[in-house]
């Protein structure tokens, strides 16, 4: 009778479970806990252990956001959207497969400082992970869910061996170039009584005429010049040479003082031809190239002393570029060495500069080196004034051991990459940088060619393993002295 009675007991409960399991996963009921339970009653029931065996097989998959939703094939969650995941019995697991890793606890995986003894539900409502024992024939590191690798699209790149480009960027200021830059002035007082050059940035050329100008003192000596050659022409019949040689010096004298005071050889040469001073003295332009600055805007009628700056003229064919360098790269600089320049204005081309001159001096204020930068503006293109970008490429190692910049951690003290050993096995590796350019780190030591480091994500393998490294150390204190550790236990479970 007993062993009738237990049969039918089975039958009674394989009916009833048909009739609830449908229920709860149709309706996606926050009742998994309860039907869990059921189902451990189920497979410790004698003669039904086989039919629990089955319903236990039976794959149900969840949320992992919400665990209330529960379905009996794979797809999205009604609520976030997020791909179901398959829900395990975790100690059923543990306890059919005895050869494998050991559990050593349990955490939340939204919190991995959540930490307990047995499988349960975390604070957030989310079933705890296991946290396996490694087994000492495996490779040192930590092993991810392919799920988690997938979820945070953890990529990696190749260590690699090449060169590591290095750019100095900057911003400059353009300018005219003060070595071909001219100031005009008279060395006579007088005043200009016509002037044929009255703007800003108006183009001249050598030769062309800028002013008309009156001197008293110029007229005075292109008088005595006059009256020294005639002097000397009343002479040349004389047969006394001294009285000859005398009157030449006279007029050597007063042609050089017209020399001193910028009249040119051929404005002299007319004075001697016409025999009659000139009343105006006409300047002309000594160079080619545009006005940059003016004594005043209406020159006609001024008053001129003796090194009054009235026009200074600019080759813009070649443009400054004012360059600031910081400290720590001023052991790069060199004279004669090639920059790139390039403006918002023309975004589609570049132009190429050379380093023609170092300022002696840092400047106090931003404690950077002036630098000057000549450029080619052949077109007129450039203009004093605008804003240009400078790049100057300073020489980087030939065949460093590089890895992308965003692979490399830095936690204060030291630097951390995560090396991808396996597809789902990492470790997090303690390296020594080098240079940083075009996007590369450089790896001194720490890592070797071939090898792959995590440059996504890497920030959650890293806290995994800092976490698992903190609990090998308490564990290991409680093995020296003499006590068992046990991961501490919240008080819901």
């Amino acid at each position: 009778m007993k062993s009738h009675g237990g049969w039918i007991a089975g039958l009674l409960l394989a009916f009833l479970s048909g009739l609830a399991l449908p229920l709860l996963i149709e309706g996606n009921l926050p009742d998994w806990e309860r039907l869990a339970s059921w189902l451990d009653r189920v497979r410790s029931s004698g003669p039904a252990s086989d039919l629990g065996r089955q319903l236990a097989q039976l794959q149900l998959w969840t949320c992992g956001m919400h665990p209330q939703v529960i379905q009996k094939e794979p797809g999205s969650c009604p609520i976030c959207h997020m791909d179901l995941v398959p829900v395990r019995d975790a100690e059923a697991e543990a306890e059919s497969s005895p050869d494998e890793r050991r559990i050593l606890h349990w955490r939340a995986p939204m919190d991995p400082d959540y930490i307990a003894d047995k499988p349960g539900k975390s604070p957030m409502g989310m079933d705890l992970i296991p946290v396996y024992e490694e087994p000492v024939e495996e490779q040192s590191g930590i092993r991810v869910d392919p799920n988690f690798l997938q979820s945070f699209s953890i990529r990696s790149a190749r260590v690699e061996r090449g060169r590591i480009p290095r750019l100095i960027r900057t911003i400059a200021t353009l300018h005219y170039n003060p070595r071909t830059m001219v100031s005009i002035n008279t060395k006579f007082e007088g005043w200009i009584e016509a002037a044929h050059v009255n703007y800003l940035g108006q183009a001249v050329r050598k030769g062309d005429l800028l002013f008309e100008i009156f001197s008293p003192q110029l007229l005075t000596t292109q008088q005595e010049y006059l009256a020294a050659l005639q002097f000397l022409e009343r002479l040349r019949g004389q047969a006394d040479p001294k009285a000859v040689q005398r009157a030449r010096a006279l007029v050597d004298a007063a042609r050089q003082r017209l020399l001193f005071w910028d009249v040119t050889e051929d404005q002299i040469e007319n004075l001697k031809t016409q025999g009659k001073a000139f009343r105006r003295l006409k300047v002309a332009s000594p160079v080619s190239g545009v006005v940059v600055d003016q004594a005043s805007e209406t020159l006609e009628g001024m008053r001129v002393s003796p090194g009054t700056n009235l026009y200074r003229v600019a080759d813009p064919s070649t443009v400054w570029a004012q360059v600031e360098i910081f400290q720590h790269e001023m052991r790069h600089l060199r004279i004669g060495k090639k920059v790139r320049i390039s403006l918002d204005a023309f975004p589609e081309r570049r132009w190429r500069g050379t380093v023609v001159s170092l300022n002696p001096e840092l400047d106090p204020r931003t404690r950077t080196l002036g630098v000057q930068v000549e450029i080619s503006n052949k077109d007129g293109r450039l203009h004093p004034e605008m804003v240009a970008e400078v790049e100057l490429e300073i020489p980087g190692p030939a065949n460093a051991l590089k890895v992308p910049e965003e692979a490399v951690l830095h936690t204060g003290e030291r630097s951390v990459v995560i090396v991808q050993k396996e597809l789902n096995l990492f470790e997090p590796r303690e390296v020594e940088l080098g240079v940083t350019g075009g996007g590369f780190q450089e790896i001194r030591t720490g890592l070797k060619d071939g090898e792959h480091v995590v440059t996504s994500s890497q920030f959650l393998i890293d806290s995994e393993s800092n976490l698992r490294e903190a609990i090998n150390k308490i564990a290991a204190r409680a093995r020296v002295s003499g006590e068992e550790w046990q991961p501490e236990v919240p008080e819901n479970h």
